[in-house]
């Protein structure tokens, strides 16, 4: 089963700059609401899919497009032009601060977050305890969010989403933060998730998750797909081009 199709993506945004004008005239500009504005090409005609069980990596440099193509998928941005079909139950960490209430204990978040997700107040209290085992934070139940760390937080968002069972699962550098245990643990369960139907787009800058858990990679650039194909493959010429 597909559960991404994604066909001629297209996205642009207007962000303003400054021009070279007097002070009074830019202060004019900004005021009247008539900014100079220039057009940024996010994406450019980009087409993927991805099947039921599969862990599709994604990397680039920064301003490659990776987390705007992500943010189309989950619905969060609207494309310009083409199309996307998605099958299933998205969930997508983009944000690990998005949906979470600081001054709400562990537990609350857990109930928040899984509330946000899709889950029943019943499949909450089911999953509970699996959350928690697999975040490491029981000691944490009762303390306030705000008191985390970013590790920390990690592990309770990524503990939530997977216990949510999403059909897609988007994670836009969800394994930048937290130690390598906590990341090879999650890698993991992505692989659990991939044999249970998950699709999973892993955007990352960790090429050794990529290649040892990617079936396969995407590279962008400027917006456009550059490459794909195997991870040993498409990594190795990442890597080439990133060391000259």
């Amino acid at each position: 089963m597909k559960r991404i199709i994604a066909e001629g993506i297209s996205k642009e945004f207007k962000i303003g700059f400054k021009k070279n004008q007097p002070i009074l005239a830019r202060v004019i500009s900004i005021f009247s609401g008539r900014e100079p504005k220039r057009i940024i090409k996010a994406l450019d005609n980009v087409s993927l899919e991805a099947d039921a069980g599969e862990l599709l990596g994604i990397i680039g440099e920064n301003g490659s497009g990776k987390s705007t193509l992500l943010r189309i998928i989950a619905g969060i941005y609207a494309k310009d032009n083409g199309k996307i079909v998605t099958n299933g139950h998205i969930i997508a960490l983009i944000n690990l601060y998005i949906g979470l209430k600081e001054r709400l204990t562990m537990e609350d978040n857990i109930y928040l977050l899984g509330s946000f997700w899709g889950m029943s107040q019943k499949s909450i209290r089911e999953r509970f305890d699996a959350i928690v085992e697999f975040s490491e934070l029981k000691d944490f139940i009762k303390t306030k969010v705000y008191q985390f760390s970013n590790g920390m937080i990690q592990r309770l968002v990524f503990s939530i989403a997977v216990n949510c069972n999403p059909d897609i699962l988007l994670l836009d550098e969800v394994f930048e933060v937290g130690d390598e245990h906590f990341k090879l643990k999650s890698a993991n369960k992505l692989e659990e998730l991939n044999k249970n139907g998950t699709a999973v787009i892993l955007v990352s800058h960790a090429m050794w998750i990529i290649e040892k858990y990617c079936n396969r990679v995407i590279w962008m650039d400027k917006g456009k797909i550059l490459q794909e194909g195997k991870a040993s493959e498409v990594t190795l010429e990442y890597k080439t081009k990133e060391s000259k």
